[in-house]
């Protein structure tokens, strides 16, 4: 009897080669070919699955982003039960920056998407897509944190929000240029949020005022050593085998929605 073979896992290995060279040479410099080599599998193979090359991108651009969205979920359900806004931004903005070699490797993959889809409609509607729900729900907890008097209420606006998306843009790319490293970024980011809810010294500084600082503080604390063990590995070339992709031969199916979960959804497509 001939051997059942599962179609979306093929797709799935084929889109895993194509980060893999993606986050070495860029998406141009991946033909077909080239893909289906890495993936150990014919042309006329790779060819059976997708029928083009914009298919295979778009598909694995998709995939990316649901795996970024999964992890930054997975730093939410770190979170205390009821998390505060700030740590609901905290938990999805970290997660959106190279802190270690598998998030590298996705903002690598992530920044050769951009360049293409600048010239590429299919693919710059779907990288934009989740922008504008992602700039709503941040702006969303910012208001939260208004309404709880732990920021000042002109603050909690979509602009704001806005400015959170880019400053982690930002953080990223300096990341891989090795302008600064993961550590640094963190902290910028820490700066940024306690400059905005009106502490001083970042996530790590002391309570000052009562105990939602000091939730914050701990958050900062707790998410600082997770990043601690591994964080400068980023800081070196990308390369595929820390990929997104290495870890999501056991995905689980999505847990009860929590506060911020929404947040990572979007901030997966962002």
């Amino acid at each position: 009897m001939p051997k059942k073979v599962d179609h979306e896992a093929r797709r799935q290995e084929i889109s895993e080669a194509l980060w893999r060279l993606a986050s070495t040479r860029g998406l141009d410099g991946a033909s077909l070919r080239d893909v289906a080599a890495e993936a150990g599998i014919s042309l006329g193979r790779l060819q059976h699955y997708f029928r083009s090359k914009d298919e295979m991108l778009l598909f694995a651009l998709q995939r990316i982003n649901r795996l970024a969205g999964e992890r930054i979920r997975a730093r939410i359900e770190a979170l205390p039960e009821e998390p505060t806004p700030r740590e609901v931004l905290r938990a999805c903005l970290s997660g959106m920056l190279p802190l270690d070699e598998k998030s590298r490797v996705g903002v690598l993959v992530g920044a050769a998407y951009f360049a293409r889809a600048v010239y590429d409609e299919p693919l710059r509607a779907e990288a934009k897509d989740g922008i504008p729900q992602l700039r709503a729900l941040f702006a969303h907890q910012l208001r939260r944190a208004a309404e709880r008097g732990e920021l000042p209420l002109e603050r909690a606006t979509e602009d704001e929000a806005m400015l959170l998306i880019s400053l982690v843009d930002g953080l990223s790319t300096y990341v891989l240029l090795d302008v600064h490293g993961p550590r640094t970024a963190l902290r910028l980011l820490d700066l940024h949020l306690a400059h905005l809810f009106g502490t001083e010294g970042g996530e790590d500084a002391p309570a000052s005022s009562g105990a939602r600082a000091g939730a914050g503080a701990r958050s900062g604390a707790r998410s600082g050593a997770e990043v601690e063990s591994g964080a400068e590995a980023g800081s070196g070339a990308g390369s595929g085998a820390g990929s997104d992709a290495a870890a999501t031969s056991d995905e689980r199916p999505a847990p009860p929605s929590r506060p911020g979960e929404d947040a990572a959804k979007a901030a997966g497509r962002a």
